[in-house]
C-alpha cells in the first residue's frame, strides 16, 4: 500500500503527466476551474459556507464531538510573505485517498448520489472556491501534506487541481504551535495563506459568521472562530464560539418529530455568555412526481425542518437568515421562524431558486408543516410557556417584500389558522387552552394590569373564560399582536362580560384599596361609552361599612335610592372618616346611610385619579360627600320619635363642638331645630321654650308642679342629667345640661319667663332660700322682659312672706308688710305699744333680705316711717 506522499506522486504523473506525455485535455481543465470559480460565487467569502459545507459533510468516529474551528494569524508559517493566514482546523476521520482523488480534479465530488445519506454539498467544485481569497491552499490530514496553486503548474500547464507534497513551511510543529503546543492537534488542518486584497473581506466575515449556522448541521457541534497576534491588541476579529446541544424527546405527529435545540455563543466582545433554544419540527412530505429535478431524482422525501426560537435569537448584524439549506442563505424572509430543507440554491449560494419546481414543491408543504408544528407545540409541549408562541403569528399580515412569492406561504397558513384551535387563552391552571379565533376575546389593556395585580394578590381567576367568551392570553393579548389579531377576527369581549367578571370574582374585596380604586377607575373613565346602559349598574362595585361594622358592597344603580332610600357617604374632611362612620352606626337604626370604610376613603384622597373618581361617584352614582354639619342634617331628619336616638344626638353635638368638629354657630343652629325628649319620655319637635328636669331643679322647689306645662315648655327627662358613652366618647355627668343650658336655653328660675298665671306657691308660707329665689326672679324678671299682670298680682297678695307682729311670727302678703330701718322700727314700737305693725322678720331672713328691697318694693313692700304712722293711724 502506498504511502500518502507516493500516492501524490502518482496523481501527479499518472493524471497530470508530470514527468510524462502532456495530457491534450490539461489546459481546458486548467481553464474550466477558473471560470467556473469566478462564476459562481458573486461574493468572495462564499468559500467559508463552502468550507463548513465540507466539515459537515466528512466522517467522525464515534466518540468524538465534531468540531470546526477557525484561526487567523500574523505568522506567515507558510513562508509565502503572507501578512495573514488562515487555519481551519477539522477533527474528522481524515482526508481518504479517494477524497484525495477526489479534490485533484473538477466535478467529481465523493458526495454525488449520496443525498439521502445525508451529504449537503453538490457542486464538487466547493474546495476550488478558496483560490478566491488565497493563492495556494494548503491541506494537512492523515499523513497528506499537500499544496495546491492557483498558477499553472510549469510541468502540467494546470493550475487550482495539481497537488504538490510540503516538506516544511509550514511543519506540523509550526501548525501545533498556532493551534497550541499542549492540544491533540485535529486530523485536518486547511491553510489559508490570504491575499492581501482578501485579508478585510475575510476578517469581516469571520467576525459576522451567525451562531445559528449549526441550527441544521447534524453532525458539527462545535464551531469556534479567533485571531492569533503576538501581539493581542491587534486582533480586530471578534472571536466567537459556539456550541449546540439536542434535547431530542420525539412527539410523532404525520410523519413528523421535534426537539429542542439549544445554542450557545461566547463572545470575546460580550462579557456574558449569550444562549438561545430553538424548537425544532421536522416533518417529511412525499416528493410529488411534478415537483422532481434531476438533481434530485434519487430523494423521495422532502425533509422540511423548522426553527421557533424560544427567545431572542442569536445574530450578529442586523438581520438574521429566514432560508436555510443546510447552511444559511442570504435570504430575510420576515417571518419569526427558519424553513430549513434541501432546496435547490442559486450558484452564489445567497438565495434559493424561487421558480424552480423543485423548491416550489417544498414551500407548498411549509405551510401544513408550520400548522402541525404550532399544534404540536401549544397542545402537547408542557415545559413551554405560552409567552414564546406568540412570535409565530407575528408575520402574518407582513409582505414578504423582498421575495413576493412568499407570499403564497403566508396566504395558506393564514386560511389554515383560521379553522383550528391554534389562540392560546388565558388558564390560571396547568391545563393549556387552545380555540378557534372566533371563540376566543379581547380584554382591554388597563383591565388586564388590574387582573395581574389582583393575581398576586391572591384573588382566584380560574373562572375567567367561563363568562360566554374565551379570553385570550395575556402575552398575546398585547398592542404589538394587534395587526395580526384583527385579522383572525379576534374581537374585544362585550362590556356585559365585564360587569358577569367582576360580579363572580372578589376583585373588589380581595386587592388592596390602591387596586380597587384602579379597577372603580376603569370603569368611571368607561361609564359613558361602555357600562352605563349595561348591567355594570346592578354589580355590587362600592364598598361601605354595613351595620356591624364589616364591609360590604351595594350597587351602583340609584345609589341615592338603595335599599328604600339609603344612601353611600363620603366624608368631606380626612380627619372626620372615622368620626363619621362610628356615630353613623350608632343611628344605623334610622339613617339608611353608610359611609364608605376609612381606607377607601383615604386611599381616595391621595388617588392620583382623584377628580376623575370622585365626578364619576359623585355625579354618575350619586355618592354624596358629607360635612359633619350635613351629617347633623341627616341625622335630625331621620330619627323622629326615637327616644334613644334623639339623646344620642345631643351627645354628638356635644363632642362634635368639643372637638372643633363643629363650630359654634353650626352647633346653635342645630340645637335651635333639636328635637328633645321631655319628663314623660316623649319626642317634642315644637317648643316656646326649655325647663331644666325637675329633678335638683330650683322651680320644683319653688313651684312643686310644672305651671309651663301648657305654655308650649318642654320640660326636659332626666336622661340628660346622667353620663352616657357613644361612639366611643363618653360624656360626664350633669355636662349635657351645661351643654344645653348654653345651646337651647334649658332654663330654671330665676332665668326663665313665668307664665301669665297666678304662683300658686305664693299663697302659701316659703322658706328663706325659696323667698330669695323668687325675690331672684323677680330682679332678672323686672330688668329683662316685665312681670306678667297675673303673676305678679299673685306674689303681692299671696302670705308667702313671714313677718313679725307684736313679736308673734306670721305670714302676710307683701303689699301689708313693712320693712323699716332698724332705728324707725324701734321708734315706732316705743311710741304705740297698742298698734301692731307687720314687720319682715329680719331674724328669719338676715341681713340678706336688705339685698332685695328694690324687689320687694315692686311687690308692695312698704319701707318709710310715715307710711307705717299712717298705718298706725289708720289702725
Amino acid at each position: 500500500m502506498a504511502t500518502p506522499k507516493e500516492h501524490i506522486e502518482e496523481i501527479r504523473r499518472t493524471k497530470f503527466s508530470i514527468g510524462g506525455e502532456q495530457n491534450p485535455l490539461t489546459e481546458d481543465l486548467h481553464q474550466a476551474v477558473k471560470n467556473l470559480s469566478a462564476e459562481l460565487y458573486a461574493k468572495d467569502v462564499h468559500f467559508l459556507m463552502e468550507l463548513i459545507q465540507n466539515a459537515e459533510d466528512n466522517e467522525y468516529g464515534e466518540d468524538v464531538n465534531p468540531s470546526l474551528e477557525l484561526v487567523i494569524t500574523s505568522k506567515d508559517i507558510t513562508g509565502t510573505r503572507a501578512l495573514m493566514t488562515l487555519l481551519i482546523f477539522n477533527n474528522e476521520k481524515g482526508f481518504s485517498a479517494k477524497n484525495i482523488e477526489s479534490i485533484c480534479g473538477v466535478g467529481r465530488s465523493t458526495k454525488k448520489g449520496n443525498r439521502k445519506r445525508g451529504y449537503i454539498g453538490e457542486k464538487g467544485i466547493g474546495f476550488k472556491s478558496v483560490f478566491l481569497i488565497t493563492a495556494q491552499p494548503y491541506i494537512f490530514s492523515n499523513g497528506y501534506q499537500i499544496r495546491f496553486n492557483e498558477e499553472p503548474c510549469p510541468h502540467s500547464n494546470l493550475g487550482y487541481i495539481v497537488p504538490e507534497w510540503v516538506e516544511q513551511n509550514p511543519s506540523l510543529d509550526d501548525i501545533k504551535q498556532i493551534y497550541g503546543s499542549h492540544a491533540v492537534l485535529p486530523t485536518t488542518t486547511i491553510i489559508l495563506p490570504l491575499k492581501p486584497d482578501k485579508i478585510k473581506p475575510v476578517k469581516e466575515q469571520l467576525s459576522s459568521i451567525q451562531p445559528e449556522v449549526l441550527l441544521f448541521l447534524s453532525k458539527i457541534k462545535h464551531f469556534s472562530v479567533k485571531e492569533d497576534n503576538e501581539d493581542p491588541r491587534l486582533n480586530t476579529v471578534n472571536a466567537i464560539s459556539i456550541s449546540s446541544e439536542i434535547n431530542f424527546v420525539t412527539r410523532k405527529n404525520i410523519d413528523a418529530d421535534s426537539y429542542t435545540l439549544h445554542l450557545s455563543a461566547d463572545e470575546t466582545s460580550d462579557v456574558t455568555e449569550k444562549e438561545c433554544s430553538y424548537y425544532m419540527w421536522r416533518q417529511k412530505f412525499p416528493v410529488r412526481q411534478e415537483n422532481q429535478v434531476e438533481r434530485r431524482l434519487e430523494v423521495e422525501e422532502w425533509v422540511i425542518t423548522l426553527a421557533f426560537p424560544l427567545g431572542q435569537r442569536l445574530n450578529r448584524g442586523m438581520s438574521s437568515p429566514g432560508v436555510y439549506a443546510f447552511l444559511p442563505t442570504e435570504m430575510v424572509t420576515n417571518f419569526p421562524f427558519i424553513i430549513q430543507a434541501d432546496f435547490v440554491l442559486a450558484s452564489s449560494r445567497e438565495t434559493i431558486l424561487l421558480d424552480n419546481k423543485w423548491n416550489q414543491g417544498i414551500l407548498d408543504c411549509v405551510p401544513s408543516a408550520f400548522l402541525n408544528a404550532l399544534i404540536s407545540l401549544v397542545t402537547t409541549s408542557e415545559d413551554v410557556p405560552v409567552s414564546t408562541l406568540t412570535p409565530m403569528f407575528k408575520f402574518l399580515p407582513i409582505d414578504s417584500s423582498s421575495y413576493p412569492k412568499l407570499n403564497v406561504v403566508r396566504e395558506s397558513i393564514k386560511a389554515k389558522l383560521l379553522k383550528e384551535n391554534i389562540i392560546p387563552c388565558e388558564s390560571y391552571s396547568d391545563q393549556k387552552i387552545f380555540r378557534k379565533p372566533c371563540e376566543v376575546g379581547r380584554l382591554m389593556p388597563s383591565f388586564w394590569n388590574i387582573l395581574k395585580k389582583a393575581r398576586n394578590q391572591g384573588v382566584s381567576l380560574d373562572s375567567l373564560s367561563s363568562h360566554g367568551s374565551y379570553i385570550l392570553n395575556s402575552s398575546f393579548d398585547t398592542e404589538e399582536y394587534d395587526h395580526i389579531l384583527n385579522f383572525l377576527g379576534v374581537k374585544p369581549v362585550n362590556s356585559e362580560w365585564y360587569a358577569t367578571c367582576i360580579r363572580s370574582s372578589n376583585l373588589l374585596l380581595g386587592v388592596t384599596e390602591d387596586d380597587y380604586l384602579e379597577l372603580l377607575l376603569f370603569i368611571a373613565e368607561k361609564w359613558s361609552s361602555s357600562f352605563h346602559s349595561t348591567d355594570m349598574r346592578n354589580v355590587p362595585l362600592l364598598k361601605y361599612v354595613g351595620p356591624d361594622g364589616n364591609v360590604v358592597l351595594c350597587p351602583t344603580s340609584n345609589v341615592s335610592m338603595w335599599n328604600g332610600g339609603s344612601m353611600i357617604c363620603m366624608s368631606r374632611e380626612s380627619q372626620h372618616i372615622s368620626w363619621l362612620i362610628d356615630w353613623n352606626r350608632e343611628f344605623r337604626r334610622v339613617t339608611d346611610r353608610y359611609f364608605m370604610p376609612k381606607s377607601t376613603q383615604e386611599a381616595i384622597k391621595v388617588f392620583s385619579k382623584r377628580e376623575t373618581l370622585l365626578e364619576w361617584l359623585q355625579n354618575q352614582v350619586k355618592v354624596r360627600v358629607v360635612s359633619v354639619y350635613d351629617f347633623a342634617v341627616i341625622l335630625y331628619n331621620s330619627f323622629k320619635g326615637d327616644r334613644q336616638l334623639a339623646i344620642a344626638y345631643v351627645h354628638f353635638l356635644y363632642h362634635s363642638l368639643s372637638k372643633s368638629y363643629l363650630p359654634k354657630g353650626d352647633v346653635d343652629n342645630l340645637c335651635r331645630i333639636m328635637p328633645l325628649v321631655d319628663n314623660y319620655g316623649h319626642v317634642s319637635t315644637q317648643r316656646k321654650g326649655v325647663l331644666v328636669p325637675a329633678n335638683g331643679s330650683k322651680w320644683v322647689g319653688l313651684m312643686g308642679a310644672n305651671p309651663w306645662r301648657g305654655a308650649g315648655y318642654v320640660e326636659l327627662g332626666e336622661d340628660y342629667l346622667r353620663s352616657g358613652s357613644y361612639a366611643g366618647s363618653f360624656t360626664p355627668e350633669m355636662q349635657l345640661m351645661t351643654f344645653l343650658k348654653t345651646h337651647v336655653a334649658a332654663s330654671d328660675i330665676p332665668d326663665i319667663s313665668p307664665p301669665d298665671a297666678e304662683l300658686s306657691a305664693a299663697y302659701a308660707p316659703l322658706t328663706k332660700q325659696n323667698a330669695f329665689l323668687l325675690l331672684d326672679w323677680i330682679h332678672n324678671l323686672k330688668y329683662k322682659q316685665g312681670l306678667p299682670a297675673k303673676f305678679l298680682t299673685s306674689i303681692k297678695m299671696g302670705s308667702w312672706l313671714k313677718i313679725s307682729l307684736s313679736g308673734s311670727p306670721g305670714y302676710r302678703p307683701p303689699s301689708q308688710s313693712f320693712l323699716l330701718a332698724s332705728s324707725d322700727e324701734n321708734l315706732l314700737q316705743d311710741e304705740s305699744v297698742m298698734v301692731d305693725i307687720p314687720l319682715i322678720d329680719q331674724g328669719f331672713y338676715g341681713n340678706g333680705i336688705n339685698n332685695y328691697k328694690e324687689e320687694l318694693k315692686t311687690v308692695g313692700v312698704k319701707f318709710e316711717y310715715g307710711e307705717a304712722a299712717s298705718k298706725m293711724e289708720g289702725g
